[in-house]
């Protein structure tokens, strides 16, 4: 059995905190580890499970494989999606990626949360076995209340074991029908997770949808292998209608069986969502980082920098980062998405990316700025090394706090340490480097005419960003 992660969201309504540039699955929302860690960690004791396949945004790879890594898990395929096509395209990679036609695929979502491992891993072990017989196996979650932010599966009569037949998949229902799907006991909360032997969901594609199984062999087929990433080709995926598994599958096949779940799921699909899953003080407040609160109740309260104080509120959501409070009522999170759009329609940065910024030699955060000039604080990892690169607008000073920077300048390569500094006059092709064993801290003043991260020519990296 293969895991497929899925990570292919942008967790919009969970803004502040999760953001196009670094999503809610790479954040450790519920525990120390991140929610794609998590997803990985959970197969924990599974029999015959192998090396994941991953299928990520390009711009997400290097926070994919570092996460991966710091947990020993070592994939065997991170497939980079250069634009988004759902959850069809996404899984018929990992299927054409497989070693075997007969592996069993488990695709899994990379931002659930599932706390009664127990019966997870027995309904895994459940649809493995029914895999192996040719089914496609969805994993059915048994509702607990009349949700309507969910679609549903509908049972059928026939069993297979733990698994029914699929009789349909219900789009997400009002108040009074989601009740009915409940009490009649025949509907569960689509999960969005499966099992099933590659050759068979490939099999079903072809037969259901050749033109995106077609346009995925073509983008393989052209595609660049780097490491571990498998860079597929733009211009072919590009061809690729955009569907999800169900729609593009599971509705028409007749080998759709689902095993009912009740496993303490949860999508945390919304802040409110969060509150639930989250430990909560006597006053029913989930609260994290520096609160102080008096007579506040039932809210869920995130201090990222500062001392956020709440006085007098109940079903409260206040989420504050380095550059964003977000402030919301607990019925009303879903409109969160509606500020993401207003930033978007505005061009505001804030919609896509933190005033901390994570890259693959490290992290940098924007401490300071103005019309022609910002200041940054760099962090770069033992070993690791910046592009050598230049800037059309810009000229640089850096200054070493702390551990020692290998720069090149030009023709001239230098070795500063701790309260020393050099300058990069715009134009000038240049290198940064940690070649010590402790982490490099440097402060960057920058000043020119424009001052965007867009203005890099880079002549060389190891990490494959020319």
């Amino acid at each position: 059995m293969i895991p497929v992660i899925l990570s292919g969201g942008s967790g919009t309504r969970l803004w502040p905190l999760s953001r196009r540039h670094y999503p809610k699955q790479f954040l450790p929302l519920v525990s120390t580890y991140s929610m794609v860690q998590e997803t990985v960690r959970r197969l924990s004791g599974l029999q015959e499970v192998q090396a994941p396949i991953a299928v990520c945004n390009e711009d997400h790879r290097f926070m994919m494989a570092e996460q991966l890594w710091e947990i020993g898990a070592k994939p065997s395929a991170i497939i980079l999606e250069p634009v988004g096509r759902n959850t069809a395209p996404a899984v018929a990679l990992a299927a054409l990626t497989a070693a075997s036609a007969d592996d069993i695929l488990l695709v899994l979502p990379a931002d659930h949360v599932i706390t009664n491992i127990e019966a997870f891993h027995e309904a895994i072990a459940h649809a493995n076995a029914l895999a192996k017989e040719g089914f496609l196996v969805t994993f059915g979650i048994v509702p607990s209340e009349p949700e309507t932010g969910y679609g549903y599966i509908k049972r059928g009569a026939s069993q297979h074991g733990a698994a029914y037949n699929v009789d349909a998949f219900v789009e997400k229902p009002k108040l009074e029908v989601a009740q009915s799907y409940l009490e009649s006991g025949d509907y569960y909360w689509n999960s969005g997770m499966f099992a099933f032997k590659a050759s068979t969901f490939i099999s079903e594609l072809e037969k259901y949808n050749p033109a995106m199984l077609e346009s995925c062999r073509n983008a393989l087929a052209t595609a660049k292998v780097d490491m571990d990433f498998i860079r597929l080709d733009k211009e072919q995926f590009l061809k690729c209608p955009s569907d999800s598994i169900d729609y593009a599958v599971m509705e028409k096949t007749d080998k759709a069986v689902v095993i009912p779940l009740d496993a303490a799921w949860n999508d945390v699909g919304s802040w409110s969502a969060l509150w639930d899953v989250t430990d909560k003080d006597e006053s029913g407040n989930a609260i994290s980082g520096d609160v102080f609160t008096v007579d506040t109740h039932n809210s869920f309260i995130h201090a990222h920098s500062k001392l956020v104080t709440v006085i007098g509120l109940s079903d409260v959501i206040v989420v504050e980062t380095a550059d964003a409070v977000m402030i919301a009522a607990k019925d009303r999170v879903q409109e969160v998405k509606d500020i993401v759009d207003q930033l978007k329609a505005q061009s505001r940065s804030e919609a896509d990316i933190h005033r901390k910024a994570y890259r693959p030699w490290g992290h940098y955060d924007l401490v300071d700025t103005g019309e022609r000039h910002q200041t940054k604080r760099i962090v770069v990892k033992p070993g690791a090394k910046l592009s050598l690169q230049k800037h059309h607008h810009r000229a640089e000073h850096w200054v070493v706090v702390k551990g020692t920077a290998l720069i090149t300048k030009g023709d001239e390569k230098i070795l500063i340490t701790e309260n020393e500094s050099t300058y990069i006059p715009l134009g000038v092709v240049h290198c940064l480097e940690n070649p010590g064993v402790i982490p490099l801290e440097i402060v960057e003043v920058q000043s020119g005419s424009y001052l965007g991260e867009d203005d890099i020519v880079r002549y060389l990296d190891q990490y494959g960003r020319v």
